[in-house]
């Protein structure tokens, strides 16, 4: 082999060896700036809000102050009922951001001594105003209690005043021991997990 063969092996084994560092160098930079931002996202309550929304934040505070609520436990329902979509529509017609029937759109602009115009529950501010004065009012109805308030706020009062009045369910007539309905104990549990993490966010 002559020496310029022999050279020239040389170079490539050298940038060879030189390439194959840099590539490990690579992986172990993104390895640990991946690990930085994973460790970011799971401290810093700013960086939940691709999971937890806080969307209408300011709309939110205004009226859970004025109804007595926690603004955490108003993103909660939010979140469950229609996920920060203004134009959500359920199966039955619930409409808005905190899914309000038109009928029930109806009573509440009664008692903001207001016209029903038809399509106003897609407005964000008009949805968040009547949804927070109907959530405090069951809050005050059931004594501040949360499981009751959200069940009566997915069922309906009349379902939840039954249950509480049948021993199986509840044992002091006031609170629930047992919710009877899969989905409104599944909507009830999903609220109260969320409302942990929005305490944290809205702080």
């Amino acid at each position: 082999m002559t020496n310029k063969r022999r050279k020239r092996r040389a170079r490539r084994a050298r940038m060879g060896l030189r390439i194959a560092q840099t590539l490990i160098i690579a992986v172990l930079v993104l390895g640990i700036g991946g690990l930085g931002v994973w460790l970011l996202w799971d401290h810093r309550p700013d960086m939940t809000i691709t999971t937890y929304p806080v969307e209408y934040e300011d709309l939110i505070r205004r009226y859970a102050e004025e109804n007595g609520l926690e603004p955490a436990y108003v993103a909660s329902v939010i979140l469950a009922e229609s996920s920060y979509r203004a134009e959500a529509v359920s199966s039955v017609n619930a409409q808005g951001l905190m899914q309000i029937l038109p009928s029930t759109g109806e009573w509440l602009s009664g008692k903001f001594d207001e016209n029903y115009v038809e399509g106003c529950l897609f407005d964000p501010e008009t949805n968040i105003r009547y949804g927070c004065w109907y959530l405090g009012f069951l809050m005050r109805r059931y004594d501040g209690d949360m499981r009751c308030a959200s069940s009566a706020y997915h069922q309906g009062q009349g379902t939840v005043d039954q249950w509480l009045e049948n021993p199986e369910y509840s044992a002091d007539g006031r609170t629930l021991s047992v919710i009877p309905s899969d989905a409104t104990r599944t909507y009830v549990d999903r609220i109260l997990k969320y409302y942990e993490k929005y305490e944290e966010i809205y702080a």
